[in-house]
């Protein structure tokens, strides 16, 4: 965590979050602002220490929120806001998950104690509660996935747009997926598509076959590799993914710890596995996950 607390701010007045951005940047907060529930989940992007949660608001309301939020960050601490009158439902939020809540107008000085208080305990709490594999994977919606009947170049396509995606993973903005999920007709993963497969498809099988005793020392010339590989790429764009993709990744449970997950990667030389729930596959949790997770883990240690 920085020097700095950062508060996710949720409310659907305009002028009650404007007021409350600006109470808080003066007592040292850094701030983030949400209109909805709906965009305070998007917003969990960016790493907040404590939510602000209003309890009334259109479309997905504070309980749904809260909600959402816990079932995302099961260990980030939110202050439920509430009117008069609302205080049976704050207190309904207790039982759900909240750390405590307010009514307003709240008093700012009893505000900047509260989330003080919380973001003490969401740190305590995170130096004790390791994260599961589901909270760190990249959900099923947000990788790319093909039917294994598209072809080759389709799949290229595709690979190339995850790199540059927006998403609301900054994960995913920062490394892409380099790989794409294979579909059956029932929406399973029957396998996997990652650049390894593209390579090993555009090398020429005689490349790769015994060779006489007599040839092992066979140097190929630079004319002898002069424009093999556009030719090759050229050939395999046509093809079917089911061609040339691997076998469906390796599954782990959505609430397997991490160093299970770190073990079955390295155990079976594995980049990704797919997350499965009640047996649905709901993400996929690659090596480059496990690496955020120790940058995180080594950072809050400092």
């Amino acid at each position: 965590m920085s020097d700095k607390i950062k508060v996710l701010m949720v409310d659907d007045e305009k002028q009650f979050r404007t007021t409350t951005e600006k109470i808080l940047h003066r007592k040292g907060f850094d701030t983030v602002m949400a209109a909805s529930g709906e965009e305070a989940i998007d917003k969990l992007a960016e790493m907040p220490d404590v939510v602000i949660l209003d309890i009334r608001m259109p479309g997905m309301d504070g309980h749904q929120a809260l909600k959402e939020i816990k079932k995302r960050s099961p260990d980030l601490p939110v202050i439920m806001l509430t009117g008069h009158g609302g205080r049976p439902s704050a207190e309904e939020s207790l039982e759900k998950g909240a750390f405590d809540y307010l009514v307003k107008p709240c008093d700012v000085d009893l505000l900047v104690a509260k989330i003080k208080d919380a973001c003490r305990l969401g740190v305590e709490m995170n130096r004790v509660a390791e994260r599961t594999v589901s909270e760190v994977m990249v959900p099923i919606s947000e990788y790319t996935t093909l039917g294994r009947d598209h072809t080759v170049k389709e799949a290229v396509v595709e690979l190339q747009r995850s790199f540059h995606s927006k998403v609301s993973t900054s994960r995913l903005m920062e490394t892409g997926h380099r790989s794409v999920l294979v579909l059956g007709d029932a929406g399973e993963v029957v396998g996997i598509l990652a650049i390894k497969d593209l390579l090993e498809a555009v090398m020429p099988g005689y490349l790769s076959a015994p060779k006489p005793s007599m040839a092992d020392s066979i140097q190929y010339s630079p004319m002898f590799w002069s424009g093999m590989f556009t030719k090759a790429v050229l050939q395999i764009a046509g093809k079917k993914i089911r061609d040339i993709m691997s076998e469906a990744p390796l599954s782990i449970d959505a609430g397997a710890n991490l160093m299970e997950a770190a073990y079955m990667m390295t155990e079976n030389e594995v980049r990704r596995l797919t997350v499965v729930r009640s047996g649905r596959v709901v993400g996929v949790i690659r090596e480059q996950d496990l690496f955020f997770e120790i940058d995180r883990i080594l950072a809050a240690a400092r």
